[in-house]
């Protein structure tokens, strides 16, 4: 049902999506699908957990394997460079539903809600990258942790990430080593040169 509501979500929208479309192409009572979600709006919930984590396991995503690895990370360069890989991956599993969930606020109200619900995880997501930078004494000088954050927030957001590989027809190698290189450069008190990741597109977007 999940999977049936998340194509629904990106072929129709989400406002125009019904319980009884997700139940009809999923092969089962609405009854059913209200049973296990209560709503469209726990099925949204639902479709945005398994594309966020990439599966269905009821882990968050700060405790998921490759989140504390990557936090882990010695090198504050390749902690980094880590965490463009782990972003570049959601983005690749989630960023054309976070983009329906941004264009569907404007119309719905729990569009909206949820809307606001995930960026308000994702910058106290992004802002643990900072803490742990700034825990190490990394960031560069006179860089606030807020300001730090306001740039995490900004470069790693779903709107970027659209704007790169879908308007610009960057892939995703092309926007991890950007991503990479950028978070560096931007928060880093160290040469970006000798990061893991630079910036080195295999094609530039044609003009």
């Amino acid at each position: 049902m999940v999977e049936t509501a998340g194509r629904l979500f990106l072929r129709l929208g989400y406002p125009a999506t019904t319980i009884a479309q997700i139940a009809d192409e999923s092969g089962v009572p609405p009854a059913t699908v209200y049973r296990l979600f209560g709503s469209k709006r726990g099925i949204l919930k639902a479709v945005l957990d398994d594309a966020f984590g990439g599966d269905d396991v009821a882990v968050e995503f700060q405790h998921r394997p490759e989140v504390t690895a990557a936090l882990a990370a010695e090198d504050p360069r390749l902690l980094l460079a880590e965490f463009a890989c782990v972003l570049t991956r959601l983005m690749n599993r989630a960023g054309r539903l976070q983009h329906v969930l941004a264009t569907s606020a404007a119309v719905d109200d729990e569009a909206a809600e949820m809307l606001e619900i995930t960026r308000r995880q994702r910058r106290l997501g992004q802002s643990r990258i900072v803490g742990e930078l700034a825990r190490r004494r990394a960031l560069r000088d006179g860089l606030t942790q807020t300001a730090a954050t306001d740039i995490v927030y900004t470069v790693m957001s779903p709107e970027v990430y659209r704007i790169l590989t879908f308007e610009r027809g960057w892939n995703d190698h092309d926007y991890e080593s950007w991503l990479a290189r950028t978070l560096q450069t931007q928060l880093l008190d160290i040469a970006p040169d000798e990061g893991r990741v630079t910036f080195d597109p295999r094609r530039q977007p044609a003009e």
